[in-house]
């Protein structure tokens, strides 16, 4: 994944300079699924932010995690919800990451999003192969980008 997303577009917090270096950008992550994919997508954003940031000047912060079953024990410091639409509609997630996989509701969750003005990435292929014009127009519309990346 090249590009998070347009800049513009991003929640910035305190930009300023501390010691020579600029304090970075945040982007908020909300996060939907959280199986094998997505608990590795929160351990990488927390193990690697610091790196992430130095190179880049953008922090990155998942900030809520959207999952089918709220019961099953999840090793992560995020908080965790069932409705992907109070990830979706949260005012405090710039970006939506859906590794969730199936078509409904991810299809409906990321089309909220975009519509919302939030950028999207995707790890499911099999949305994009089913829906992927659709939401690559949704996405233009709205004037914000819908990225993929995914491992077979």
């Amino acid at each position: 994944m090249r590009q998070v997303a347009k800049t513009e577009q991003l929640h910035t917090e305190n930009p300023c300079s501390v010691g020579g270096v600029s304090e970075s950008e945040v982007v908020r992550i909300g996060l939907l699924g959280c199986g094998n994919v997505g608990a590795a997508l929160v351990d990488l954003v927390n193990e690697r932010a610091a790196a992430i940031a130095q190179r880049t000047g953008i922090t990155l912060q998942v900030v809520k995690v959207a999952v089918r079953d709220t019961a099953k024990a999840r090793n992560i410091d995020v908080p965790v919800v069932a409705d992907v639409n109070a990830v979706v509609d949260d005012p405090n997630v710039d970006l939506v990451v859906e590794v969730m996989g199936g078509i409904e509701p991810a299809r409906a969750a990321i089309t909220t999003a975009l519509g919302k003005g939030k950028p999207v990435v995707t790890a499911n292929k099999a949305l994009l192969a089913e829906a992927g014009a659709e939401l690559f127009h949704v996405a233009d519309v709205a004037g914000v980008d819908l990225l993929f990346e995914a491992a077979v």
